[in-house]
């Protein structure tokens, strides 16, 4: 039995490959589109999902109950009985919630067995990049305790920065009005939105035209990052099946900041369900969000 183990949720959007190299237990969160319930044990191929989206298909996502959280965190403790598990934002889901009251519970029924459960705050790759920066602490020697302190202290330095292509998904996820939806869409407007301190949704800025939403996420970049403009030894872009964008991005930054690290993944079903097709995200550090 290793000495702890990382957990997280499949909001991460991290490559499934990263979960296997490093050993980290996965909790699911569902969608259903098309009359069909999808999870990590059936996944629906990221392009044929945005496929279904763009033909007016409208997906639906299910967040962990407590009972199901239980049922995970069981399979994870035959490996340990020590977990640090980073959850997706309460400010999006209430599987952060979930998580908790099932690690209670668990706790309670087994004195030897210790759970902390962290509320992430962060989204997507936002959340990928918190249970990265753990996962390389965990692997270099760092304590448990410490670790959970880390975390604790570091995840609101997680910034989250992103555009998309078509208003109405935020339209349906209640971020934007039906009128701003449409006037938005007559005019060509691409909303610049952030996760905020809370781990909520927040539209920032709007630009007109997509080079230059993207070219605004570079802007605020060169304005957030601040003092850890020498410490981002990778940074991380999800997209909504739109690479060449995502690859347009990453080549900005190297031109504008020299870095050359990066980590490029779709964005997952569950949170692409209320984003739509041509999500572009950025994920760093920085001092503020």
């Amino acid at each position: 039995m290793s000495d702890y183990l990382i957990t997280t949720d499949n909001m991460t959007d991290l490559p499934d490959s990263y979960f296997q190299e490093h050993g980290l237990g996965v909790m699911s969160l569902t969608y259903m589109i098309d009359g069909k319930t999808y999870s990590k044990k059936n996944e629906l191929p990221y392009k044929e999902f945005y496929a279904k989206m763009r033909a007016g298909s409208m997906p639906t996502t299910s967040q962990v109950n407590p009972d199901e959280a239980k049922e995970e965190l069981k399979a994870f403790l035959e490996r340990t009985n020590r977990l640090i598990h980073i959850a997706f934002s309460s400010g999006l889901s209430g599987s952060y919630n979930s998580a908790r009251i099932a690690a209670e519970e668990l706790m309670e029924e087994n004195p030897d067995v210790k759970i902390t459960v962290i509320d992430s705050l962060c989204a997507s790759l936002g959340e990928g990049l918190l249970v990265h920066k753990a996962v390389m602490l965990k692997e270099q020697g760092m304590e448990y305790d410490e670790l959970v302190s880390w975390i604790e202290n570091n995840k609101l330095h997680m910034v989250h920065n992103f555009t998309v292509d078509d208003l109405f998904h935020l339209y349906r996820g209640g971020r934007v009005s039906k009128a701003a939806a449409i006037l938005g869409t007559m005019v060509n407007l691409k909303p610049v939105l952030h996760v905020d301190d809370e781990g909520h949704l927040v539209p920032v800025s709007k630009v007109r035209g997509r080079k230059k939403s993207i070219a605004a996420l570079v802007e605020s970049m060169e304005k957030q990052i601040g003092s850890y403009r020498d410490k981002n030894d990778i940074v991380f872009i999800s997209h909504g099946d739109c690479l060449e964008d995502a690859e347009y991005l990453r080549d900005m930054i190297r031109e504008k900041l020299g870095i050359q690290e990066f980590l490029i993944n779709p964005v997952g079903p569950t949170i692409g369900a209320h984003s739509g097709p041509g999500t572009l995200a950025l994920f760093y550090m920085g001092d503020v969000r």
